[in-house]
């Protein structure tokens, strides 16, 4: 009798949230509470369905990377937040260009969202500082509760 050889089984797309996080701890050979504490720290962002968590494979590559940086370049997770806000990911994690071209979960929180002048270093920094403004008064606030 011959082994069938076992095939990569693959999402239908690599943002498509389908893992929940027992299954994505396995996968990445962590405890599911390091997921839930790189998510407390914003490094992960997995969708919510009702109180379940569920990751996409490109989440589960994301995780992979901060686990590298983070055991093998031996940086913090207040250190990596730091840094990801000055430079996107493959310049932190060191990729090479042909890998982070073809990445499809790249992080770049470096970009300003706000809009400006592209090219323009003085706009970029205004862009930037502007962003870092609306998110700090947005953390600020206090959920109102309505009443009738």
């Amino acid at each position: 009798m011959v082994a069938k050889k076992k095939t990569a089984i693959q999402p239908l797309r690599p943002d498509l949230p389908i893992y929940p996080i027992g299954v994505a701890a396995k996968l990445l050979d962590v405890h599911p509470r390091t997921l839930r504490i790189y998510e407390a720290e914003g490094l992960v962002h997995p969708q919510h369905t009702g109180s379940r968590r569920l990751y996409s494979l490109n989440d589960i590559k994301w995780v992979s990377c901060v686990r590298s940086m983070i055991h093998d370049q031996g940086i913090s997770i207040p250190g990596l937040k730091r840094l990801l806000t000055l430079a996107p990911c493959w310049e932190i994690a060191e990729c090479p260009s042909e890998v982070h071209e073809t990445c499809e979960c790249l992080f770049d929180k470096a970009v300003p969202r706000s809009l400006r002048v592209a090219g323009d270093e003085v706009a970029e920094k205004k862009a930037k500082a502007a962003d870092r403004a609306k998110k700090n008064a947005g953390s600020g606030r206090k959920k109102q509760v309505g009443r009738s």
